[in-house]
């Protein structure tokens, strides 16, 4: 019976953008590089702001996949092709080498030496690289690989292999591989499939071709096909803003350095061209000054903001975005187009002086509604075994200027913390040494460069608080809203080279369920100080505690103090640090450090016990 496999059109970037795995129905397939995508049906997607940031010339998405089938080059959608090619029958256990010419247009592949065919299974181990290659396992090398060179030899019969399970063995003992080449009988269990077993690498992706192939010496790792580490996404976003007139945040002292530099001069006349880049970096070295600010000089010197295209190999590194997107959002009159609309609104605590509700009013700045929002996300490639291995271009034959993206609409809420709170707040000795324990854990983390993109050069206390608030603030709307946590997604403005001190909580969906109005009408007041306070009460108290609250360091990288899956951590796509730099203690306070908004707690306490204490009338 014919079937048709489908993925959404969001979805051809993350979560199964090129060079990503998936299983569909019972079958697996493989995301091709952009330069197999059909060239007459891509459709494009703008934002200037995001191209000039990554420096290309624009960016594309495809239709959503209708088959697993490209018959012509102007099928529709992104090509998936089928990867494992080795396959099994759970019938007779014979594995097949399934090849293109193999396929049939919505039908899954059959054994042949069944009758009626059976359906062909994938088999569940794969071999990656930190080069980011991604091949079949040599299974015929695996099946012979306890014999001696001269006896593996001897077997000429290379796909006679079957894949079978004793009854005599739990776990990967159970199954093994079987050559039944006559004379042969070799066989291996897959007890010790997992790791490095000095196996080659191919040098090449499984939709690349045979003279694509390069020479690798990397180590080659043996995972299953789902595995964490088999598939790492470098995907940048941005939100689609208006032009705004509010100047950006600048430091004009250190902005003057730069200009009285001895290499400003070269720079501008030169800027645009690789020589410009040397120039550009001898400055900063010089002065301190952030990618940000060069680009604001650059820009008001020649007009033109320098694009810097990024090294397909180097660590991924998220460019910096917020400066515009903080402006806009903190604008006195908000700008507003078809796709960027924007209300401002309060909590609606007007002149309260009873607590805990006049706390919460000190606490909280600004509130800005967000009715719509238009957000480009693109991928610029990915990463294998680990987040800062060598980064492999969606487009792999590396001609391309563009890269793929989707749009999405959506919806948010936009608030900042009381200026004045917050700095006397960092102010505190005991603030500064918590925040400083984790720096040093930033300092050692693999994931350094990428996070200080977000960070900026320093990790404050005022990120650890507002990304931890816009964790909890997200799994408290899951319950109010409508949506699930993984249907909202944050931004966190809390750069303090910039200024910057807000949070911004927003669906962003491929289809209507991210404009359905649930998460602004939350925002509404009284709404939000309702939730805020519901929020912090929450947060005072993990399942997990005390282990969560006096933890010094865990997570990736122990990244993270007292904060879990029971208490603050979001599924991946919402994140924008992977779960990391997350801590409790400094929202609502702990054992050693004040937390922003504990006197909220213990006054929303203390006026618990006091309506219990009150007679009954």
């Amino acid at each position: 019976m014919s079937r048709t496999l489908r993925v959404r059109q969001s979805q051809t970037v993350l979560p199964f953008g090129v060079g990503a795995v998936f299983d569909i129905q019972g079958e697996s397939f493989v995301a091709t590089g952009i330069g197999d995508w059909p060239q007459r049906v891509k459709q494009r997607v703008d934002s200037p702001r995001l191209a000039s940031r990554l420096g290309v010339t624009g960016f594309y998405a495809a239709p959503p996949t209708a088959n697993d089938r490209y018959d012509t080059p102007d099928a529709p959608g992104a090509p998936y092709i089928r990867f494992p090619s080795w396959l099994f029958c759970g019938a007779c256990r014979r594995m097949k080498r399934w090849r293109i010419a193999d396929e049939k247009p919505g039908q899954p592949p059959r054994c042949p030496s069944c009758s009626p065919g059976r359906t062909l299974a994938p088999m569940r181990f794969v071999q990656i690289c930190a080069a980011g290659h991604l091949g079949d396992i040599d299974w015929w090398f695996w099946a012979h690989s306890r014999r001696e060179a001269a006896e593996r030899r001897e077997c000429g019969e290379r796909e006679k292999l079957r894949f079978l399970v004793s009854e005599r063995a739990s776990g990967l003992e159970a199954l093994s591989v079987a050559c039944t080449a006559k004379d042969c009988g070799a066989s291996r269990d897959l007890l010790d499939i997992l790791g490095t077993h000095g196996m080659r690498c191919s040098g090449r992706n499984p939709w690349q071709r045979a003279n694509e192939a390069v020479e690798c010496t990397k180590p080659v790792q043996v995972v299953q096909r789902t595995a964490g580490n088999l598939y790492y996404p470098v995907v940048h976003s941005a939100l689609d803003i208006p032009e705004t007139d509010a100047p950006a945040h600048v430091d004009e002292e250190l902005a003057g350095r730069v200009r009285d530099h001895d290499l400003w001069v070269s720079l501008c006349r030169l800027a645009g061209t690789p020589r410009a880049e040397v120039f550009r970096e001898m400055i900063q070295e010089d002065t301190g000054a952030d990618d940000s600010l060069m680009d604001t000089l650059i820009a008001e010197e020649t007009g033109q903001t320098p694009p810097t295209a990024p090294d397909a190999s180097a660590v991924p590194v998220r460019p910096d975005l917020s400066r515009e997107e903080w402006a806009a959002f903190t604008a006195p009159t908000p700008p507003a187009t078809r796709d960027f609309a924007l209300r401002e609104t309060t909590l609606g605590l007007g002149q309260e002086t009873a607590e805990p509700w006049a706390g919460l009013r000190r606490r909280i700045g600004r509130v800005v509604l967000a009715d719509r929002l238009r957000e480009v996300r693109a991928l610029s490639g990915f990463t294998r075994v680990s987040p800062d291995a060598t980064v492999v271009p969606a487009d792999t034959a590396r001609r391309l200027k563009w890269l793929p993206a989707v749009e999405v609409f959506g919806e948010g809420i936009f608030l900042t913390l009381d200026k004045a709170e917050l700095t006397q707040w960092e102010t505190d000795v005991r603030v500064r040494r918590q925040a400083a324990g984790m720096r040093a854990d930033l300092d050692r983390a693999f994931q350094k460069d990428r996070l200080e993109a977000l960070t900026g050069p320093e990790l404050s206390p005022r990120f650890v608080l507002l990304h931890t608030l816009a964790h909890l603030l997200i799994r408290q709307l899951s319950f109010e809203s409508g949506y699930t946590t993984a249907s909202l997604r944050e931004r966190v403005y809390a750069r303090s080279d910039q200024d910057q001190y807000g949070i911004l909580i927003y669906t962003a969906a491929g289809d209507a369920e991210g404009t359905l109005g649930g998460l602004v009408r939350q925002g509404e007041p009284p709404r939000l100080a309702e939730t805020l306070l519901r929020m912090t009460e929450a947060a005072a108290w993990c399942s997990a505690d005390p282990l969560c609250a006096e933890h010094s360091g865990q997570g990736f990288g122990n990244l993270n103090r007292a904060a879990c899956h029971a208490c603050a951590l979001l599924p991946e796509t919402s994140c924008e640090t992977g779960n990391t730099l997350l801590d409790r203690a400094l929202v609502v306070g702990g054992e050693h450090v004040p937390g922003y908004f504990e006197p909220i707690v213990t006054a929303a306490r203390a006026a618990a016990a006091a309506s219990l204490e009150e007679p009954n009338p």
